[in-house]
């Protein structure tokens, strides 16, 4: 018997196959084989269809049966994890009323900044625990503010994973993990956020009813059923956006514990029991996936533009043919580079430097001595730097880190990068062979409450490794002090 896990992303949807008995993965698909489409009328705008999403889901359901000889009653609950942030909205038939206007459209940056000044930094910070900013809420006051014919004929706004859920049940709800990412969560007195719905001028009937994020959120209908090919009664168990469920893919659910990841952004999301809202301009505040009014559970995510796409890019144009042979030409470099200092953030504005650009800086180059090896060190190294500048920001903010969880990605997988991590925040990081689809699969069992069980199937299916600190630290900090105190120069200009 197994659980279905789908994690939806807006370049494509992929759906894993996990065995209830032993968490272990049986296999996961992808859909399409490209990415999917993105709709931008005007510059920085991103929609999607979320009929499209639908349509992925099901081949992929249909693939991954075939391919695994698995039949629909074999499968006993499914899994979500989805893009965070994205605005869906249906009418009374449940049809959507426009494309999902997705995580990336930057249309209601405007809103969110005059929102964040109209009520109050304070209140924001304090119920909220972010700034309004361009998050879901936002959204939907742009399409009341430049749509009117669109949004008179609302039913109710959901997230897309809220949007999957129906497709499969018929039925609207939503969690407060969800709420919460699209900033209508009021955290001081655990409810939706009336205040702003006011503000606003968003009728409070559009907020779907609420479910826990692990339980019977749900079953599938015949037409749920006809159209996905998951059998009539099947339960949705769980749902979660995909930033929190990768920490839970991880197996990060307690405070101090933090999960990472080194794609073509970085993410650090730490776990914690603290409402601060301190740095709610850099950080963002969710409630995580275990969340609930006793036991208050936040999920604290910083991101980093410019981490691995400025590793790419230096493998596209440097002669070199793989990752690895820039790992090795970087390891036969000292700590600290012999002084060449990569500033990463060229991936465009940065939250945790204040929404600055900056840009990618090579600085103390020096043309006679130093070469391509100086370089992938460097940089290398100037990623890990700005891993650990976002880890102060969050121990800023009352983070006290134990423990850091990786996903087995191109980063991690470098010793350099890794060991300057673990080295400088005097904490082990272990790294784990896992997806956001498989921990969606595994999340679905978590309906039973056995954490520990879950935890387990982690440990014995994924974990590949652990980084251990060095002892001699000194290299490592005094590489770092050079490198910040060259961004910093930068910052203060």
């Amino acid at each position: 018997m197994y659980y279905l896990g789908l994690d939806i992303g807006s370049s494509s949807i992929k759906a894993a196959l996990v065995e209830i008995a032993t968490g272990k993965s049986l296999g996961v698909v992808q859909e399409p084989k490209e990415e999917m489409s993105m709709f931008a009328q005007k510059n920085g705008w991103a929609e999607q269809k979320p009929n499209d999403w639908w349509l992925h889901i099901c081949n992929a359901i249909t693939s991954l049966k075939k391919q695994y000889n698995v039949s629909r009653t074999q499968i006993k609950g499914i899994g979500i994890s989805y893009q965070m942030h994205g605005l869906v909205l249906v009418d009374k038939k449940g049809e959507p009323l426009r494309k999902s206007i997705i995580w990336c459209d930057s249309r209601a940056v405007e809103i969110g900044n005059k929102a964040f000044a109209g009520i109050g930094t304070e209140k924001c910070a304090s119920h909220l625990l972010n700034s309004p900013a361009n998050f879901t809420a936002s959204k939907l006051k742009w399409v009341k503010e430049n749509e009117p014919d669109i949004y008179k004929k609302i039913y109710k706004f959901m997230l897309p994973g809220d949007y999957v859920a129906y497709k499969f049940s018929n039925k609207i709800n939503t969690t407060i993990s969800g709420l919460s990412e699209g900033i209508f969560w009021d955290f001081k007195n655990n409810s939706v956020a009336d205040f702003l719905l006011e503000y606003y001028g968003i009728d409070k009937s559009l907020v779907p009813d609420i479910v826990d994020t692990f339980g019977i959120q749900s079953l599938v209908d015949e037409k749920g059923e006809q159209e996905s090919g998951i059998a009539a009664g099947t339960p949705i168990y769980y749902r979660a956006g995909d930033q929190p469920n990768n920490a839970l893919s991880l197996n990060v659910f307690n405070p101090g514990e933090v999960a990472a990841t080194g794609g073509t952004s970085g993410v650090v999301y730490a776990v914690t029991d603290n409402l601060s809202g301190k740095e709610s301009t850099r950080v963002n505040n969710f409630a995580h996936v275990n969340y609930s009014s006793e036991n208050k559970r936040i999920g604290k995510l910083l991101n980093i533009n410019g981490a691995g796409i400025q590793y790419r890019w230096l493998l596209n144009n440097l002669d070199v043919n793989s990752y690895e042979e820039m790992n090795n030409l970087a390891s036969e470099i000292p700590v600290g580079s012999d002084g060449v200092c990569l500033i990463p953030f060229g991936n465009g504005a940065e939250r945790m430097l204040n929404n600055k650009e900056i840009g990618t800086r090579i600085v103390n180059m020096n043309l006679n001595n130093h070469h391509k090896g100086h370089m992938c060190r460097a940089a290398l190294e100037g990623i890990a730097f700005s891993f650990v500048y976002g880890i102060e920001i969050l121990k800023s903010d009352g983070i006290k880190p134990s423990v850091i969880r990786a996903g087995n990605d191109n980063l991690f997988r470098s010793e350099i990068f890794a060991n300057t991590v673990a080295t400088l925040i005097q904490q082990e990081i272990e790294i784990y062979n896992t997806t956001g689809a498989i921990g969606a699969a595994r999340a679905a069992n978590l309906h039973k409450g056995d954490f520990e069980a879950f935890s387990k199937a982690i440990m014995d299916n994924d974990h590949v490794m652990t980084f251990m600190p060095f002892k001699d630290q000194k290299p490592y900090l005094e590489a770092y002090q050079n490198w910040k105190k060259e961004l910093e120069l930068v910052l203060n200009k």
